[in-house]
């Protein structure tokens, strides 16, 4: 039997932060190397400059100073300061902060006392300084822990300035992608008006709030101008274009709530209402929604959101208080549903304005029609599809769904699995019989397409929707009918490292641009990277993703090498590959950035063969030969 004894010595307590290197998690969800917006470099950015967007919300501060170089981090703003004698706990002693009064910051983003303690305990540097009048107190930590403190006499503004560098212990080899900061940046300008940031020299600033991200980040011109509404603790900005799908940006507190949430759900349902309310017709909500672009920005009290990298809004009140009632009684008081508020702001404000702009109630119900119009013929197109699918038996054979899902109702679920959840879309029964042997198969499914998929830039509407292979993929993914049906956080896009490969992903991808855009600004689509090489010796394996690994473990391993190139998926043995799907997989996120044109990039890679492309091709790929030219 194995030694199960359990006594006082199995008991610890975790002192200060080091709960929190111990289960990172826990406190910023996943760690990663920067390639992703979620990665947990750019929380810990966040969770500073929040604090500082924080101090400007109740009105001390009008700039913000960030500064990255390499991985040295400094946030340095002109609020209020951190009381002097509370600078070493409110960074180093968890749910210890001045967020829990909500006198002092009434609508804030970070409430739960972590934030700064996150950032300290898995930064291999921390520094903190407060500047009051005239006076300052500073600390210094390595990984959570305090190695020197002091205060003194500053010429120095008010205001807090901090400086760390992510732990490589931690995160390993990191990089801020800039590109990803500058996003972040820029909309905290656009949510708080009058606010300079200054990143690395750069300031950003915005005079009309939430229209100017949508203005700023129009890759195609709308079909009427943008509608901009404010209210007390809402904004929101409205219009249609061309575009398939919905493309909504949506906040709270000034925090980006990529993966939506309430607020979001409730201003769809709102634009929906108001719309069909004022035309006085049952139009399909969703066709009143088709290539809407716009954005909502509401402030709440104790906000709840789900996961710790607050990326989807859970709370349904406005603001939920606790109060003595009229016998000291300790009671709940809580606001308006956010649905309930953000259907009466928009039904009001959204039916005021058309009514004062008529010039474009005809723009809007013009394109209501035409988008109702063609989903009723591709409905039609697809429901005979997938009829003649089912009655064939095709969906069983291609999908491999996983324990997660059992006759489509969800199982286990815990944030855990759902944010876990997958599908892998690869291609051939060699590749998908890999990858289904090596699988999770609590959370993780497999999807085999058949051969190369339509190219959809080039193909007519109704042709895809006659396509087999991507109605059964729509059908798999659950988003027949709204995006929010997803059934899996991640769709990754698994095929071989050679041409043929890299053709049927660009495939897949056009198809996921041009009708689902929004799967892929959430986040939801990856590409799994998987290695090109197996080095090894009889002592020890390596696997390597890039010719320069490669060489690195040659080096490494020295005698007796034996190198193998893996050029499809197939050729690595289930046991083998169960390594590469894993906890440590390597998903490149397929990002798209707001001001990107979807047309402009499908017609650059799926288009004509220009000579643009084909240069960008030479300079970008490397050839076979390259890569299979070892050197022992």
């Amino acid at each position: 039997m194995p030694n199960s004894s359990y006594t006082d010595d199995n008991i610890r307590t975790l002192e200060g932060v080091q709960h929190v290197r111990m289960r990172p998690g826990m406190y910023i969800g996943r760690l990663g190397n920067g390639n992703n917006p979620g990665d947990g470099i750019y929380v810990l950015l966040k969770e500073i400059v929040d604090n500082s967007i924080d101090e400007f919300a109740m009105g001390f501060g009008k700039e913000i100073r960030i500064n990255i170089q390499m991985n040295d981090v400094s946030v340095r703003d002109f609020g209020r300061g951190i009381p002097l004698d509370s600078v070493i706990k409110a960074v180093s002693i968890l749910n210890t902060g001045g967020k829990f009064d909500d006198k002092v910051f009434k609508k804030s983003v970070g409430l739960n006392g972590v934030g700064t303690k996150a950032v300290n305990a898995l930064s291999e540097q921390f520094y903190v300084c407060s500047y009051r009048d005239g006076e300052c107190s500073w600390a210094r930590f390595e990984r959570g822990e305090l190695k020197d403190s002091g205060k003194g006499e500053t010429r120095e503004k008010n205001g807090t300035l901090v400086t760390f560098t992510p732990d490589s212990m931690m995160f390993g080899e990191y990089a801020y992608n800039m590109d990803y900061v500058e996003t972040m940046v820029k909309n905290y300008s656009y949510l708080k008006k009058g606010l300079t940031l200054n990143l690395n020299g750069t300031p950003y600033k915005s005079e009309n709030g939430l229209l100017d991200l949508v203005n700023e980040n129009l890759s195609e011109a709308p079909l009427y101008p943008p509608i901009h509404l404010e209210g007390e603790d809402i904004e929101i900005v409205l219009s249609h274009g061309n575009a398939y799908g919905e493309n909504i940006s949506s906040f709270v507190n000034g925090q980006n709530t990529r993966d939506g949430g309430t607020h979001l759900a409730a201003y769809r349902e709102a634009i929906a209402k108001t719309l069909k309310e004022f035309f006085k017709k049952n139009y399909d909500p969703a066709d009143c929604r088709q290539g809407v672009v716009g954005a909502i920005s509401i402030q709440i009290q104790e906000p709840n959101f789900e996961g710790q990298t607050k990326t989807k809004l859970g709370s349904n009140y406005m603001w939920e208080k606790q109060i003595h009632d009229e016998t000291g009684a300790l009671k709940t008081d809580i606001g308006p549903t956010i649905r309930s508020y953000v259907n009466d702001f928009v039904a009001k404000n959204l039916d005021n304005y058309l009514r004062i702009h008529k010039e474009i109630v005809p723009v809007i119900e013009d394109k209501i029609k035409s988008s109702q119009q063609e989903r009723e013929e591709i409905s039609g197109i697809q429901k005979k599809t997938r009829e003649r699918n089912k009655r064939t038996n095709v969906y069983n054979r291609k999908l491999r769904d996983c324990r997660f899902h059992y006759n489509d109702k969800v199982t286990e679920k815990t944030q855990e699995n759902i944010e876990n959840s997958s599908i892998f879309i690869t291609e051939g029964d060699s590749a998908s019989g890999t990858i289904t042997k090596a699988r999770n198969a609590n959370f993780q499914a497999v999807f085999s397409l058949r051969g190369k998929p339509i190219n959809c830039y080039k193909e007519s509407r109704k042709k895809v929707a006659e396509n087999e292979e991507l109605n059964l993929l729509v059908s798999a993914l659950g988003v027949e009918d709204d995006l929010e049906n997803l059934r899996y956080n991640n769709i990754i896009v698994a095929t071989d490292a050679d041409d043929d490969g890299m053709h049927i992903r660009m495939l897949v991808l056009t198809f996921f641009m041009k009708y689902y855009p929004d799967l892929i600004r959430r986040g939801h689509v990856h590409i799994l990277q998987t290695p090109l090489f197996r080095v090894r010796n009889k002592k020890e394996n390596r696997y390597c993703y890039t010719p320069d690994e490669k060489e690195k473990a040659i080096a490494a391993l020295k005698t007796g090498v034996e190198i193998t190139r893996f050029k499809g998926l197939g050729e690595i043995s289930s046991d083998e590959f169960v390594h590469f799907i894993g906890p440590e997989m390597r998903l490149d996120l397929v990002n798209l950035a707001e001001e990107e044109s979807i047309a402009d990039i499908m017609s650059f890679y799926m288009g004509d063969n220009t000579l643009e492309r084909q240069n960008f091709i030479r300079a970008n790929l490397r050839s076979e030969e390259e890569l299979e030219d070892v050197n022992i």
